[in-house]
């Protein structure tokens, strides 16, 4: 450690110094999408503008990136204050743009760039970036290395037209991966060109030698219904809503909250039967993958206008009241907002934080929904009776909840034996099989962060019953009451966790065909009914030894546990070649974790030193729903027949 702490030892970062120090703060570094995405931003902006009609992005064969707009150009004069090139302080000096003033007079009025901060990450991140300027009949040229001017701007003669073309070296020391991702680069492109009807968007991959075009006149609607085919080819229960509303002046004066002129959103809209809520949502062109306000205020306006329907035409059943999540859950939609002065989350702009434009889009689609679902009675009661069906399930689930964890409060099984710490980070919980192993596994664990619950039995095979049925059996509820997360789908927000009590849940059963039964049970519920719990990390299996080998000979007196039989052979083997003759070798065979005395169960299954655990991962979804199918469902028992005559045999277990 530094002996003293000086005023020279504090630096101030000049220049792009800051993102190459700290260039995650700045941009994402998995790969170089965003730093170019950010130059494609800019030229969407000057087409957002109505002063560009044309955007050309190349990937060339040395690795590099061009973009190139038709718009105004970025000005080349002299800055009045700052003294160099205009277009040299847009690429060298953090915070220096043209889309601070939002005012009239200003040169953009909605745009995505908002700091002066994007293309300046660019040109710190990049090995070379060259700069091409067309404006006012002349052509400009500059270019940097690694942030700093090497070619000065000059003027290299005169030319027609007007706009930009950026060409970007991405520097691989800054990014995970050096390739670009094609698939997402595309998707990128080709929802510019739709949110920008007219707007010609093109792709030249010089390694491929092919060239993508898109431009559509009208387009949210379709690229909507091509999504949704792309994810899952189901058909939709109703008619495409499609819409746009901007405020002009006239409405302005009758808005009570706070807007500008020309805000508003555009947007498409499909319900589907089933599967998960499919959505994109953008704000100035800027793709927002976390949402934020505006997906909010989306949200409230469909439930608004579907809660209004239903009770106008006495749809609701009694005692049943809609929620947003009832609505919002089977949604398919493309939301575009376009907001005078968005404020996001981060320089990256994952997520809109702005409050006005959950009011603002609340607003805009609120009464355009509502004529809609009168215009399209029979769309509308689909719809209805999709968020009324969502509303009973979530309330007999909600019943059902309330009645096994005693009026709602998360009373902790009786056969529970607790740990001391409170911090999940260290706690664990460990859903032992059968009450011998729990006792010896009371005994055995570390009190201050090891819990214990014996399981009496077989668990229930839970693939094929509801979440409202699961508190019905008792050994179900006990864990989750145990482990504080209640039942939920994969889609479910990562905060159904916040309750969790542990940061390991181990599944603990004997190494034989009796516990890889109990296992299995155990890992089909954590999968069906837990899995955020599984796709954050949480859930392990413990690994106890089948084998302990014993030597006993003159000078040599050991104890060594094996997995298996191909590990205590392999022991057997390595005591041979040490010299360790075969009779004074002796082999026993654990029957079960009941059967190990503390200290044994201890030393092979629950010590953090000695212990050997197995993280579960989240699979391939697909993959796995067809394994489990196969498996646990009480229809598939000839496909499991027929598996088990073709695969049976390469299975290894200890019978």
């Amino acid at each position: 450690m530094a002996v003293d702490y000086q005023a020279s030892d504090i630096q101030v970062l000049k220049g792009l110094e800051p993102v190459r120090q700290r260039p995650g703060m700045y941009t994402r570094t998995e790969n170089p999408l965003h730093m170019i995405q950010e130059v494609i931003d800019n030229a969407a902006d000057e087409a957002l503008g109505g002063y560009a009609s044309k955007i050309v992005v190349t990937l060339h064969s040395d690795a590099s990136v061009s973009v190139m707009d038709n718009g105004r150009g970025i000005p080349t004069a002299i800055h009045p204050i700052e003294g160099v090139p205009t277009v040299e302080l847009v690429f060298t000096r953090l915070h220096a743009g043209g889309k601070f003033s939002k005012t009239s007079g200003g040169a953009y009025a909605f745009s995505g760039g908002l700091h002066g901060v994007g293309v300046s990450v660019t040109n710190a991140l990049s090995t070379r970036l060259a700069v091409e300027v067309v404006r006012e009949g002349k052509r400009w040229q500059m270019a940097f290395a690694g942030g700093d001017v090497v070619e000065p701007l000059v003027e290299v003669g005169k030319a027609r037209g007007h706009g930009t073309t950026v060409r970007a070296w991405p520097d691989a020391q800054y990014f995970d991966s050096a390739k670009i991702p094609l698939s997402e680069l595309e998707r990128l492109l080709r929802s510019k060109a739709v949110l920008l009807p007219g707007l010609s968007v093109s792709l030249i991959n010089e390694l491929t030698q092919q060239e993508q075009h898109w431009q559509f006149s009208g387009g949210m609607g379709s690229y909507l219904q091509s999504m949704c085919g792309e994810a899952d080819g189901e058909s939709y229960i109703s008619p495409l809503f499609e819409g746009e509303h901007y405020l002009t002046k006239a409405m302005l004066s009758n808005q009570k909250q706070e807007a500008a002129e020309g805000e508003g959103a555009a947007w498409a809209v499909l319900f589907r039967e089933s599967g998960g809520r499919l959505s994109e949502s953008y704000v100035n062109l800027i793709p927002t993958p976390l949402g934020g306000t505006h997906e909010m205020g989306l949200r409230a306006g469909l439930f608004e206008a579907l809660q209004a329907f239903c009770q106008h035409h006495g749809l609701l059943p009694k005692g049943v009241q809609l929620t947003a999540d009832d609505v919002w859950g089977r949604v398919a939609c493309i939301l575009s907002a376009r907001v005078l002065d968005p404020q996001f989350q981060g320089q990256t702009k994952d997520k809109l934080t702005s409050r006005s434009a959950h009011a603002l889009v609340a607003n805009c689609t609120k009464d355009a929904f509502a004529l809609w679902l009168n215009a399209h009675l029979d769309a509308g009661k689909k719809i209805a009776e999709l968020a009324i069906k969502a509303a009973l399930e979530r309330n007999k689930t909600a019943k059902t909840a309330v009645k096994k964890k005693a009026s709602g409060a998360a009373v902790l099984p009786g056969k529970l034996t607790d740990c001391e710490s409170n911090d999940i980070r260290e706690n664990e919980l460990f859903l032992v099989e059968g009450d011998s192993a729990g006792g010896s596994a009371k005994q055995a664990r570390d009190k201050r962060t090891q819990a214990i619950l014996p399981l009496r039995g077989k668990v229930l095979n839970t693939w094929e019953v509801a979440s409202a049925e699961l508190f019905a059996n008792n050994e179900v509820h006990d864990i989750s009451v145990a482990i504080g997360v209640d039942p939920h789908i994969p889609d479910a927000p990562d905060s159904v966790l916040e309750g969790l009590r542990y940061g390991k849940v181990v599944l603990m059963t004997d190494a034989d065909v009796d516990g890889a039964h109990i296992q299995t049970l155990l890992l089909t519920l954590f999968y069906r009914h837990f899995p955020k719990l599984v796709q954050a990390g949480h859930l392990f299996v413990g690994q106890p030894p089948l084998f302990r080998i014993d030597v006993d000979a003159p000078k040599r007196k050991q104890k060594f546990y094996a997995l298996d039989e191909a590990e205590r052979d392999a022991m057997v083997q390595r005591l041979g070649d040490e010299g360790v003759k075969p009779q004074h070798i002796a082999i026993a065979r654990f029957k079960g974790l009941g059967e190990m005395n503390p200290d044994q169960l201890k030393e092979t299954a629950m010590s953090v030193d000695t212990r050997r655990l197995l993280c579960v991962q989240w699979p391939d979804s697909h993959e796995a729903n067809v394994m489990f199918e196969m498996l646990m469902a009480k229809k598939s028992a000839a496909d499991r027949r027929y598996w088990m005559e073709r695969k049976g045999y390469s299975v290894e277990v200890d019978i």
